[in-house]
C-alpha cells in the first residue's frame, strides 16, 4: 500500500502543477520565482501519518488533506480514499475513490465531492 500512497501524493501535486498552469513543474522559463518558489514549498510539504484505522494524508501548513482507510471494515475497503472531516475523523459517508483500484478523482485541495 505505500506505492499506492506515494501515487496519490504524486497525483496530489501533479493536480497543483495544473492548477498553477505546469510552469514550476516542468522549470519552464515562462515561470517566475514565486510560482518555482510556491510548487516547490507544496511538493516538500506534503506528507501522511499512519493512525490504527487510517493514514492522514497532509498539505502545506499542515492541513488535512484527507484520509484512506488501512484496513477492510464493515463499510469500507482498504485503500479508500476519505474527505476530512475534521483534524482526526473522516468524513464517513462514502468512499471518493480508491487508491488500491486506481480511478479516483481527486483535487490538490482533496477528494472531490460526491456527485
Amino acid at each position: 500500500m505505500q506505492q499506492q500512497i506515494e501515487k496519490l501524493i504524486e497525483d496530489i501535486v501533479n493536480d497543483y502543477a495544473n492548477w498553477q498552469g505546469l510552469c514550476a513543474a516542468r522549470n519552464a522559463d515562462t515561470c517566475n520565482k514565486v510560482q518555482k518558489d510556491m510548487f516547490d514549498r507544496f511538493k516538500s510539504r506534503i506528507s501522511f501519518k499512519e493512525g490504527k484505522k487510517y493514514i492522514k494524508i497532509f498539505t502545506e501548513g499542515g492541513s488535512v488533506w484527507g484520509f484512506v482507510v488501512k484496513q477492510d471494515d464493515a463499510k469500507f475497503r482498504k485503500g479508500d480514499i476519505l474527505k476530512a472531516a475534521g483534524w482526526n475523523a473522516p468524513a464517513k459517508n462514502a468512499a471518493r475513490g480508491n487508491i488500491i483500484d486506481g480511478g479516483y478523482s481527486i483535487q490538490w485541495t482533496g477528494p472531490l465531492y460526491l456527485k
